[in-house]
C-alpha cells in the first residue's frame, strides 16, 4: 500500500516562505502527476500546483508567481517552494499523487502565515 509522508509546514510571517516535501513509502506504482492541493477552514479543498510526469505544471491564480512546484520523477517525490505567503496562503496542505491506481494523498500538513 502506498503512503505519501509530508513535511515542511509550520507557522511564518507574511512575506516569507517555506519548503513542502512528499516522499512515498511502501509500495510504488505508475504516476502521472504529482501535486498538491490545500483546504482552509470552512472551505472546500482546492488545487495549488500540478506536476505532469512530462514537466508541466498548472498553477491555481493566487500562487502563480509566488509559489512553484518541483519533483522527481525516479524517486517520486515532489517539493512545492513557497514564496512571499500571505495570511489567505494559510490551510491544510495535502499532497497528491495520481496515476493507473487512482489517487493517493498525504495526510496533510499546517501551513500558517500570520504575524
Amino acid at each position: 500500500q502506498v503512503q505519501l509522508v509530508e513535511s515542511g509546514g509550520g507557522l511564518v510571517p507574511p512575506g516569507g516562505s517555506l519548503r513542502l516535501s512528499c516522499a512515498p513509502s511502501g509500495s510504488s506504482f505508475s504516476i502521472w502527476a504529482m501535486g498538491w492541493y490545500r483546504q482552509a477552514p470552512g472551505k472546500q479543498r482546492e488545487l495549488v500546483a500540478l506536476l505532469l510526469r512530462s514537466g508541466s505544471t498548472s498553477y491555481a491564480e493566487s500562487v502563480k508567481g509566488r509559489f512553484t512546484v518541483s519533483g522527481d520523477n525516479a524517486k517520486n517525490t515532489v517539493f512545492l517552494q513557497m514564496n512571499s505567503l500571505k495570511p489567505e496562503d494559510t490551510a491544510v496542505y495535502y499532497c497528491l499523487h495520481r496515476g493507473a491506481q487512482g489517487d493517493y494523498w498525504g495526510q496533510g500538513t499546517q501551513v500558517t502565515v500570520s504575524s
